[in-house]
């Protein structure tokens, strides 16, 4: 059965999202600023915004728990859309391309608080037919349950579709779901991949 429908996962994949852009200007050792993303402000904790939890609860319940690092949590959402440093080039040229083929979709876990700024700083956002967003949706991936609303809500055949993901957590759930999944370990080897399951416009 040929493929009618795209569906990208948005951070590592087509954004540039990375705390470090921000917290090497707080520390001074990498050391230590691995140890407080590691350790403070995990990805876990941040997923929790991404699941609908607010940044002033998310902030604030952790700020009670590691108090001598009150300052350095604050600075996470206070100065979060300088840790949204650029698009990735290579991957939004083929996501046009693919545009002319494709129908194409976003599943992304994101904070419903800040997707706004992705969306106003990037123009590809509007290529999409359909986007969901974890933040707004309540849930988030590896859940199935939000593949799962994508394909009804849009009314995609997972048969039909190939999904794009940097977490290969995320990527083993959508293979369980039907999904042909791709996974974007990196950036430059996108293309590659694709091109091995169908035709990529030149």
């Amino acid at each position: 059965m040929p493929y009618k429908n795209i569906i990208f996962d948005f951070g590592g994949v087509l954004v540039d999202w990375n705390p470090r852009y921000v917290y090497r200007d707080y520390f001074n050792t990498e050391s230590e600023m691995e140890h407080f993303l590691k350790n403070i402000c995990t990805d876990e904790w941040n997923l929790e915004q991404d699941r609908g939890r607010s940044m002033a609860e998310g902030t604030a319940l952790l700020q009670q728990q590691f108090p001598e690092y009150q300052a350095l949590i604050q600075v996470f959402y206070d100065k979060w859309e300088f840790m949204l440093k650029s698009d990735i080039p290579a991957n939004v040229e083929l996501l046009y391309k693919l545009k002319e083929s494709f129908d194409l979709y976003g599943l992304t876990n994101w904070s419903a608080e800040t997707i706004s700024v992705a969306y106003e700083r990037f123009q590809f956002f509007s290529e999409f037919r359909g986007i969901v967003v974890s933040g707004q949706e309540k849930m988030a991936k590896p859940d199935k349950r939000i593949f799962e609303l994508l394909l009804d809500r849009y009314r995609i055949e997972a048969s039909e579709t190939i999904f794009i993901d940097d977490n290969i957590i995320n990527i083993n759930v959508a293979k369980e779901l039907g999904l042909n999944a791709v996974h974007c370990d990196s950036p430059a080897g996108l293309r590659q991949k694709l091109s091995a399951i169908i035709t990529l416009p030149l």
